[in-house]
């Protein structure tokens, strides 16, 4: 790879009935995974990817604080989350039939158990769900150089995964789960992004990312927020078949809205350090993992969060 590419400096720049239970917040980890991005899939050809993701989400915050749910009174007027313990896999299959172009489909498969106390209840209730998340389909072009070290990105979140999931045990049973905790928004939405990539020595890589996101429209009363992620990362390429990492993830959400959306509880900013290690295992197979722990996370009303994530995943090119 090419000096720094100038694409990549702009990039880094931006990284920064009974009513039913609500319960919203950014329920996904932030990790960048795109290999395209980060700049080992420049050649053509076809990439298989495949990870897993484990995240507890058991802290409460409100703003940028932590909050003791001992404090709270039970019967309480609004919602006491107690945890959303999340492993998810997410398949992703990328193809380029040149050097300048090319198409990634990632297909998420969610397992999410949740309880909660809704408002007004003493005995909590609690969901497990399992299924395919919402699909998306991202295109792209990277010959705007020689290097092709910076490219755009442009697609879309299918409608794929379920929203219609009930509480199945405690005292919201039978009672819809907050749209923030189906399995899919419901909604079609636009993604656009940039990335870049480059060298800063020999031996040290770096990439910057930034993908935005925008519901086209609403589905049964519910819109999603706009949303962002931007990842910026440094690898160290010195040892062979061994490459330590390190990257800031950052992710960004605005409040949901419609009848639906629990708009007091949804919205947030969310940073996170991901140390990682790839190691080759042939040629065509790298095995990785990550763990995430945040830096910073400032959250519109009352949510939970994690503490910190794991990350492990198997990439195979061909």
């Amino acid at each position: 790879m090419k000096r720094v590419h100038a694409g990549f400096l702009s990039i880094l720049g931006l990284v920064t009935a009974a009513a039913p239970a609500r319960a919203c917040g950014a329920c996904g980890c932030t990790l960048n995974s795109d290999w395209v991005s980060q700049g080992y899939a420049v050649r053509p050809g076809l990439r298989f990817d495949l990870r897993y993701d484990y995240f507890n989400q058991d802290q409460l915050r409100r703003g940028t604080r932590s909050v003791d749910r001992a404090a709270f009174e039970i019967p309480n007027e609004q919602e006491v989350q107690e945890k959303t313990i999340n492993r998810n896999l997410t398949l992703t299959l990328d193809y380029s039939p040149n050097s300048d172009w090319g198409v990634t489909v990632l297909v998420p498969a969610f397992n999410r158990y949740h309880a909660t106390l809704a408002e007004g209840d003493v005995d909590p209730s609690m969901s497990q769900t399992s299924g395919l998340g919402d699909i998306r389909v991202l295109g792209r072009y990277q010959g705007f150089s020689e290097a092709r070290s910076f490219g755009v990105q442009m697609g879309l979140k299918l409608a794929t995964g379920r929203f219609h999931q009930p509480f199945q045990a405690g005292a919201q049973v039978g009672q819809p789960l907050d749209r923030g905790l189906q399995l899919g928004t419901g909604t079609t939405d636009l993604l656009v992004g940039a990335y870049a990539f480059g060298s800063l020595t020999p031996e040290w890589g770096c990439f910057g990312q930034v993908l935005f996101q925008k519901p086209l429209g609403e589905r049964e009363g519910f819109k999603p927020g706009d949303g962002v992620n931007a990842n910026a990362g440094v690898r160290y390429t010195g040892f062979a078949g061994l490459t330590p990492h390190l990257q800031l993830n950052l992710r960004a959400e605005g409040r949901e809205s419609g009848p639906q959306a629990d708009v007091e509880n949804s919205g947030a900013t969310l940073l996170y350090l991901s140390p990682g290690l790839t190691v080759a295992v042939t040629p065509t197979l790298q095995v990785y993992a990550f763990a995430q722990v945040p830096v910073h996370q400032r959250v519109t009303g009352l949510q939970i969060e994690p503490r910190s994530s794991v990350s492990l995943g198997l990439h195979w090119s061909f």
